[in-house]
């Protein structure tokens, strides 16, 4: 167990949901759609990518010098293991890179391991930066899925239709990108006693812990005003109203955002910021399994 949260087996999963969410919930209920990579394709795609996370984790939890304290894992194996995972991610997503005759999209792979190693050992520790890196790898990887499966099937007949789905891939990984940012915030916040004692430079510190707080209640407008402007744009309409996709929106991923910005004002603790800090992570997951309702929703009403 200490092993598994060495690599943040929560984090893995959730990725690991998200991609079977917009695979299985989104794309394969697309009537006459063909997508790129068969099942076991996919699936390789799935565990490259939790791999080439995974390393990224382990990294960061070995230049903190936490693997062998909190870990039980000493620093060579460690190292060796992070090896051992980018070569095996960046290796499968090598070959499915051929598999579809687009060998150009490894270099992603190996971006996305090549950022993460940085920022362990350099970008974490610049301000603002390092909040924005988090951020855009985690947007970044909802885009994945949709760049393996749609990309190579585009033909001069479908180019409309896939750039529309795939337009929804943005949607998403834009709301991601903002939550993750805030997230990443907020985690600053909680840790701003710790990161001061450890000479390490953060927003929060910069600015100030309560200030900081209330800039990120402002922030926390931006994916408010997103889902609102979605809700009203491609759920409500004159013909008819996607009532089971809204309903959830609002329960679900809005209801948890109202909340948060509540917490936000009242938060004094470690322990508050924390509870903030997982209120954004269930944001996330309710808004991943938000494509299979709204799929599911369009589906029921035709």
């Amino acid at each position: 167990m200490k092993s598994a949260r060495l690599i943040r087996y929560g984090n893995l999963l959730f990725l690991a949901f998200a991609f079977c969410a917009f695979r299985y919930g989104f794309l394969e209920q697309q009537q006459g759609l063909t997508l790129a990579l068969n099942q076991l394709q996919f699936l390789m795609l799935v565990f490259s990518c939790v791999c080439i996370a995974a390393g990224g984790f382990l990294i960061n939890n070995i230049i903190d010098g936490d693997s062998e304290i909190n870990f039980g894992i000493s620093e060579a194996k460690g190292y060796n293991l992070y090896a051992a995972l980018n070569i095996v991610g960046v290796g499968i997503g090598f070959y499915l890179s051929n598999l579809i005759g687009k060998p150009g999209f490894a270099l992603l792979f190996i971006l996305i391991a090549a950022t993460m190693y940085f920022y362990a050992t350099n970008l974490k520790y610049t301000i603002v930066v390092n909040n924005l890196i988090i951020a855009l790898l985690v947007a970044v990887s909802i885009l994945i899925v949709g760049i393996y499966d749609l990309y190579p099937m585009i033909t001069p007949e479908n180019q409309t239709y896939l750039a529309t789905l795939f337009g929804i891939f943005i949607d998403f990984a834009i709301f991601t990108f903002v939550i993750s940012l805030i997230r990443e915030i907020v985690k600053n916040i909680r840790d701003v006693n710790k990161d001061y004692n450890a000479g390490v430079n953060t927003l929060p510190i910069a600015v100030g812990k309560e200030r900081m707080a209330k800039i990120t209640f402002v922030l926390s407008l931006i994916p408010v005003g997103l889902l609102l402007f979605y809700a009203n744009t491609y759920l409500i309409n004159e013909k008819s109203t996607l009532l089971y996709a809204l309903i959830y929106l609002l329960l679900f991923v809005l209801g948890p955002l109202i909340y948060f910005m509540i917490g936000l004002w009242t938060a004094k603790t470690e322990k508050d910021f924390d509870r903030l800090s997982l209120v954004l992570k269930i944001v996330l997951a309710f808004a991943a399994l938000s494509i299979v309702v709204i799929t599911f929703n369009i589906q029921n009403n035709a």
